[in-house]
C-alpha cells in the first residue's frame, strides 16, 4: 500500500523544513518528493556534500536522485525554475528526468511580478505569488500546461500516483511544505499571512489521499522569527534578539531581510501541533540559545525562564502532545 509522510512548518516559516526534508529523503526510501504549497517566496536552505543550496521551487528529493514534483498547490515562476535547475547542475547534481511540475499548477506571469513591486502595508517578497493565487481563484490564471517552455517538465499527478496503484505499485511520497502554519491564509494572523494553505490539508489537495498519510513531521525553532510588516519583536528585551538574529543568521533566504525574533510561544506551537495532527516534532537552532545561555519561552501568555538546556527540553516534552521530539542544532541532520 502506498504511503506519504508530510513535513510542515509550525511557526512563521524559516524553521529549517528544508533540512528535515533533506534528511528524510536521504535516510528513508521515497519514490517521490512533492512540494505542495507556495511559490518562489519560499526559501529552503540545504547543505549537501559540503555545499550550500537555496531552493525556492524544487523539492529536496532531487539531491538523492528521487523524482521531485512541484504540485498543483504551488505557483511557479518559470524563470526562477530554470535558474534553479541550472544552479543545481552547476553544483554537481544530475537533475535530468528528476524534476517535474504538475500540469495543473499555476504560473506567475510578468504582470503578477510587476503588480507586486509597489510597497505593501502587509509585507510581500515581491515575487508575484499573491496576484498569481488571486487570479487562480478568480479563474483567470495561467496553468503550467499552457506554457510551452514548461512542456518537457509537466506531469499528470493522477496518472503518476493512482494508475500506479492499480498495477500494485507501492509508492512512498514525502510531501514538503513551505512557509509556516501561522502564515496560513485561513489560520494565520490575517492579513499578515501568505497566499497559500500551509497545513496538512494542503498536502491532501495535491493528490494525496488521507489514507496514505503515516507520519506528520512538524518543524519549529527554539525561538521564533517572522519577516513582514507587523510588529513581532518585543521592544523591551534589551539586545537579546539582536544577538539571536546575528548568531542564528536570521535573514530571509528569499529577500535577505532581517527576521524579527521572539521567544518560542508554546501556546501557539501546541495549537499548530493539534490542528495538523503532528506525531513527530523537530525543534531546531538549539545551538543559538546555547551560545547565549538564554533559555526562555512563553507559555500560558507568560514568560518562563530556565537555568539549563536540559530543563527547557524537559518542560517542552511534558507540555506538548507529541511523544517523538528531536532537539537539533545541526545543519545537516536531526
Amino acid at each position: 500500500m502506498s504511503r506519504a509522510d508530510v513535513v510542515l512548518g509550525l511557526q512563521y516559516g524559516d524553521e529549517a523544513k528544508g533540512k528535515v526534508t533533506h534528511y528524510l529523503a536521504r535516510y528513508k526510501t521515497y519514490t517521490h518528493v512533492l512540494r505542495f504549497n507556495g511559490g518562489c517566496n519560499a526559501g529552503h536552505t540545504i547543505y549537501h556534500k559540503g555545499k550550500k543550496f537555496v531552493t525556492h521551487h524544487i523539492p529536496a528529493g532531487v539531491f538523492f536522485g528521487v523524482k521531485s514534483i512541484i504540485g498543483p498547490g504551488c505557483v511557479v515562476n518559470k524563470e526562477q525554475f530554470f535558474k534553479e535547475l541550472q544552479e543545481l547542475r552547476d553544483g554537481g547534481l544530475d537533475v535530468d528526468n528528476l524534476v517535474f511540475i504538475a500540469e495543473n499548477a499555476h504560473v506567475i506571469t510578468d504582470e503578477h511580478l510587476a503588480e507586486e513591486q509597489n510597497e505593501s502595508k502587509i509585507g510581500t517578497t515581491k515575487r508575484g505569488n499573491g496576484p498569481a493565487y488571486r487570479d487562480k481563484y478568480a479563474r483567470v490564471g495561467v496553468r503550467a500546461k499552457s506554457v510551452p517552455e514548461l512542456q518537457p517538465y509537466l506531469i499528470d499527478l493522477y496518472e503518476e500516483f493512482h494508475n500506479c496503484e492499480y498495477d500494485n505499485c507501492d509508492l512512498s511520497v514525502l510531501c514538503e511544505g513551505a512557509q509556516g502554519f501561522w502564515l496560513d491564509i485561513d489560520w494565520g494572523d490575517y492579513p499578515y499571512v501568505t497566499s497559500s494553505h500551509c497545513g496538512i490539508a494542503s498536502a491532501l489537495l495535491n493528490c494525496i489521499p488521507p489514507s496514505w498519510i503515516k507520519d506528520i513531521w512538524g518543524v519549529g525553532k527554539i525561538y521564533e522569527t517572522y519577516v513582514g510588516a507587523k510588529q513581532f519583536e518585543p521592544q523591551d528585551e534589551g539586545d537579546v534578539f539582536t544577538k539571536i538574529r546575528d548568531i542564528g543568521q536570521e535573514y530571509g533566504a528569499t529577500t535577505g531581510r532581517p527576521r524579527q525574533c521572539n521567544w518560542l510561544n508554546l501556546d501557539d506551537l501546541k495549537k499548530s501541533i493539534k490542528l495538523n495532527d503532528v506525531n513527530k516534532l523537530v525543534i531546531n537552532k538549539m545551538d543559538v540559545l546555547r551560545d547565549l545561555d538564554a533559555w526562555t519561552l512563553i507559555n500560558n501568555n507568560e514568560k518562563v525562564s530556565f537555568e539549563t538546556e536540559q530543563e527547557i527540553e524537559k518542560y517542552i516534552r511534558e507540555a506538548l502532545p507529541v511523544k517523538e521530539i528531536y532537539f537539533s542544532d545541526n545543519k545537516y541532520s536531526l
